[in-house]
């Protein structure tokens, strides 16, 4: 590691982390999963959660190459069914509200080759047996982020053009830190600033309730129809206890939920998806009323079908969110090749479930008082790119008048 004062800086990063991302609270639970590989980082959050007063720290460790022979090689019984021990555990974070924290490291071409129906069948299994866990998190019932560490492979993707792995990863290290202001005097007063300025325009959002936007750009023209009372959010959110925590870091994104049975028209995405240890690039999808009725994609076709069949929700979109061109991810003119930073760089959307949050009222709201709502029910949640420089959106009132809301890219 050659990145000047990298120690002091992972530490900056773990204390943002544990402080700003879930903002541990004196005798909580917290839940850290995170890979083999990044052990130094987990060793850091989990000493930096015991100082903020943390009455456990839980660290479930992952490894990308144990995950694929898995996938690979065990018996069909069991990616069908996850062990109950399993369920029981993921059930008892969720009763005792133990905050979640997810650093995201793997390899986006970790499961190349894997037979799609193998991958399909183990996240259909975990997607119902972790049914409560999802349901939580998506209600804001918990704390919980989404952060990342470098690991090798994902760095050697992002930089191919440097000459080792070490000057990859340095690289990757130096984009994470960037992006997540860690490098600021003060990471977390700079988050506080950042947070007030997109719940400035989430509110601006929200004072307009619109019916529906319209996205037009070179392969789109997409409407998409927004519930009553629906609610835009920016980084910041607060759980059932009232305690403010941030869910992405970074994050440049205000976002909503739609209405999933108003969406019309065709869209095409502008930067590759890495989705079950896939790359899938060139994808373009035409909806009706609502739902997925064609699609296609240059790269990675076959997972992209398995997706969109999970179950019924997989059809139609659970989020809609607002990134500008100009966003410093964007403007750093990298592929990363992964969600978490590709998708604060552009405009983006989701298919699967949306969150509760979304509404006046969802929180509290049963799945079918949701469904009524508009919002998408389903075991998946996954985000794909469609922003650029040449993208206008149009906010629809109730009366059919229209508010430009984006042009060429960027706030109107």
């Amino acid at each position: 590691m050659t990145l000047p004062n990298f120690d002091e800086t992972l530490e900056k990063y773990a204390r943002l982390i544990a402080e700003t991302g879930v903002n541990v609270q004196k005798g909580q639970s917290v839940v850290l999963q995170i890979s083999v590989d990044q052990a130094p980082l987990a060793r850091l959050i989990t000493k930096e959660a015991y100082k903020l007063g943390a009455g456990e720290v839980i660290v479930q460790w992952a490894d990308d190459q144990i995950q694929r022979q898995f996938l690979l090689h065990a018996d069909q019984d069991y990616l069908e069914n996850i062990p109950q021990y399993k369920i029981d555990q993921t059930n008892d974070w969720v009763n005792k509200g133990a905050s979640r924290i997810s650093v995201v490291s793997a390899d986006p071409d970790a499961l190349s080759g894997v037979d799609t129906e193998r991958v399909a069948s183990f996240q259909a299994a975990s997607g119902k047996a972790l049914m409560s866990l999802r349901k939580a998190t998506q209600a804001n019932k918990v704390s919980w982020t989404v952060v990342a560490a470098a690991g090798k492979e994902w760095a050697a993707k992002v930089f191919p053009d440097l000459t080792d792995s070490e000057q990859q990863i340095d690289a990757l290290w130096d984009e994470i830190f960037k992006t997540t202001r860690v490098y600021e005097a003060d990471p977390v007063a700079a988050w506080q600033a950042h947070d007030t300025k997109l719940a400035a325009k989430a509110a601006e959002l929200n004072k307009e309730q619109f019916s529906a936007l319209h996205y037009t750009a070179p392969g789109t023209d997409l409407v998409i129809g927004l519930p009553k009372n629906h609610l835009w959010e920016g980084a910041g959110s607060d759980n059932v206890r009232g305690e403010k925590f941030m869910a992405n870091m970074p994050t440049e994104e205000v976002f909503t939920a739609p209405d999933s049975r108003r969406v019309d028209g065709v869209v095409s995405s502008t930067k590759p998806l890495s989705y079950a240890g896939t790359t899938i690039s060139g994808m373009r999808f035409t909806f009706k009323e609502g739902k997925v009725i064609d699609f296609s994609a240059e790269q990675g076709q076959e997972v992209l079908e398995t997706l969109l069949n999970t179950d019924e929700g997989a059809r139609h979109l659970g989020e809609v969110a607002l990134v500008p061109d100009p966003s410093p991810i964007s403007q750093s003119g990298i592929t990363f090749y992964n969600t978490l930073f590709d998708e604060n760089a552009s405009n983006h959307l989701a298919f699967g479930s949306a969150y509760a949050f979304n509404v006046q009222g969802g929180t509290e709201m049963t799945e079918e008082e949701l469904k009524e709502a508009g919002l998408n029910r389903s075991q998946t949640h996954v985000d794909f790119m469609i922003g650029s420089n040449q993208m206008n959106i149009d906010g629809i009132r109730e009366d059919g008048t229209t508010v430009p809301i984006f042009r060429n890219g960027d706030w109107a």
